[in-house]
């Protein structure tokens, strides 16, 4: 081996003992990693088969209904929100059944 590889191979062995800056050892993993994923898988299998209003909109919906609410929108025709009794229980995803 020359001089010239062997100088190339040092500097290539320093310059990747370099890269581990964090040092870290089996079992060191942060604990909070995957959290957000797990969060995630969570909130979607809470209810896998939610109940939908017929009045919303339904899952594979062309958006012709927001079409029209933004119609209502743009011409100060917006439907009043229907008021929420509060004592009567939730139905669908999250809520008392």
């Amino acid at each position: 081996m020359s001089s010239k590889q062997l100088w190339i191979a040092v500097v290539g062995c320093a310059a990747l003992a370099g890269c581990n800056t964090a040092q870290t050892h089996i079992g060191d993993e942060d604990p909070g990693l995957g959290e957000a994923v797990k969060y995630d898988v969570a909130i979607q299998t809470v209810n896998p088969a939610p109940v939908y209003p017929a009045d919303s909109t339904q899952p594979g919906s062309n958006g012709e209904l927001g079409t029209k609410a933004v119609e209502r929108y743009r011409t100060d025709k917006v439907k009043a929100p229907q008021a929420q009794n509060p004592t009567r229980p939730v139905t669908g995803s999250g809520g008392p059944q």
